[in-house]
This record gives structure tokens, sequence and C-alpha cells, in this order.
């Protein structure tokens, strides 16, 4: 399925990037806007979108500043849930979306929990994808160790490989075809014989010099006022090391009303296209008007 290119522009300047997948024929429901982890872009979505996109919904899919199309940021301080929040607000405003479901994948659950702290009406319904208000500081330490870290390729089987390397005790399963597959989403030909990263190296400071708890009293309070006011659904990783079932427990107990799914035999985080994923995302958006 084909998506059209979208360009905006941050409030602080930047141009920023979003795929736009439209809707099936139907009648017109919530659209949709997903938003990726840490070192990753939209093309993470490429598959779940067009899947989502038949439900009868526009999906949109951003690259966070910093990755993917969109600018880097001059300012390393700015590569934080805060900003990244106001830059999903502003592509929502420019495109006349009023209200959305969101589905954020490890940072983009951060971001639609920061929204709710300042733009609550924007969200009608969340999923976050194996991620939360409290996080398992094992999971921040493997991600610490490798984001902005990785260097550039001399091959698509060595970027694949990389991947592979990174990933494969989360993806235990995955054949060879589908590292290669991930190796282009996150890999981009740089002209010059190399494969580089899309991300600016700088996004990972947060994490690797400590600014990113694992908890804090304000993100509790974003979780609640996101989870407690409208629809949200947890999709956690078996395997998960970053959401682990300590996390998922409190943010049960904290949240009583938000649905849970749990995808076997993958860790952090799924990728949404999984049996049990999609089987508990087809549930809940058909709940969501």
């Amino acid at each position: 399925m084909t998506y059209t290119e979208r360009y905006f522009q941050s409030a602080d300047g930047l141009r920023l990037y979003a795929r736009d997948y439209a809707a099936t024929s139907g009648p017109a429901r919530l659209p949709v806007i997903c938003i990726h982890g840490l070192t990753r872009n939209s093309a993470d979505f490429d598959e779940v979108a067009p899947w989502i996109a038949q439900q009868n919904r526009r999906v949109l899919a951003v690259d966070v500043r910093g990755r993917g199309h969109s600018q880097y940021d001059a300012n390393p301080d700015n590569y934080n849930p805060l900003v990244y929040a106001e830059d999903v607000a502003k592509l929502a405003h420019d495109l006349g979306i009023a209200r959305a479901v969101f589905i954020g994948t490890s940072m983009g659950g951060i971001i639609t929990m920061t929204l709710a702290l300042k733009h609550s009406k924007l969200i009608a319904a969340a999923v976050l994808n194996d991620t939360g208000p409290t996080l398992s500081q094992r999971g921040l330490s493997r991600i610490a160790g490798y984001a902005g870290s990785v260097r550039s390729m001399a091959s698509w089987t060595e970027a694949a490989d990389a991947v592979r390397t990174i990933n494969e005790s989360a993806f235990p399963s995955n054949p060879p075809e589908e590292w290669m597959k991930w190796a282009r989403r996150a890999f981009a030909d740089n002209g010059q014989g190399e494969l580089v990263m899309r991300y600016d190296p700088n996004i990972a400071l947060p994490i690797k010099t400590g600014k990113l708890k694992a908890t804090s009293v304000a993100a509790r309070h974003a979780f609640r006022k996101l989870a407690r006011k409208r629809p949200t659904l947890l999709v956690r990783g078996g395997l998960s090391d970053l959401i682990e079932p300590e996390q998922s427990d409190w943010m049960r107990k904290a949240a009583p009303e938000m649905q849970y799914a749990e995808v076997p035999d993958v860790g952090h985080a799924p990728m949404l296209t999984e049996p049990a994923a999609q089987a508990a995302l087809r549930d809940f958006l058909a709940r969501v008007d």
C-alpha cells in the first residue's frame, strides 16, 4: 500500500516528516498516529500501518526529530519527550486532526503519555507497545549499550548482521530475510559507499547520561492521566527486558480498566505484526469510533 509523504515545520523551525496512509473506503473513523522507538523511524510501521488503514482509518507514522527523514536538531537538549510531544501535536494541528488513536512503541509510548499532560483532548485512545511509566533498569542498560554507537556498514549483509546481533535475543525466531528487512528500515546509503544509521547519534544522550530515569513521579502521573481517562491497551513482549512482569503489574493495578495483551516469544518491542498483537489491536480498535 502506498503512502503520501508529509513534511511539516516544528514550532522551532525544524523540517519534520510523516508517512500518511489513506483509509480505505467506508465510514470514516478516528485516525491513528503511530510513534516509533528511540533509534527507530516511521518505517517500523510499514506493515502494520496499511493493515490498520484497511480498517477504515487514516494512519500517520511519524519520524521523530533526529530520525529518518526528519531534520536533526543542533541542540541535543531538545531530544526529549516534552519537545517530541509538541512536534506531534503540531503535526495533528497542521492536518486538522482534533482527536486520534495513538500507538506508541517504547519511546513513542512515553511521548504519548507526555501528550496526555498538555494535549489530553487530542488522545481518544492509546496503545502502549512495551513501554510505560516504570521501566526495567535491565532493559534501559541494554539500550544504552548500543544506542548511538553503531558504526557505518560496508554492505547490506553487514548491516543485517549488526541488526541481528542487537535484537536476536528479543526476536529469537526471526529468519534471515526479516533481519534484512529491518536493516533496510534502520540504515541508509550516505552516497559515499557506506550505510549509516538513520538517526542522529545525539538522540542517545539522555539514556547514556542517565537523564532518562526508570521511573518518576511525573511519568506515573502522566500514565494515570492517560490510562484512567480513555481506552488504553498495553502490549507487552513476553520476553521483554524493558517492561517485565513487575512493571506491567504496576501499570495494571494503577489503571484497572486498561486492556492487556502479551506477545509470546518476543522481547522489546513487538512489531505489532505478530498474531497475538494483531488480535489485540483489532479488538481494541473495533471498540474505538
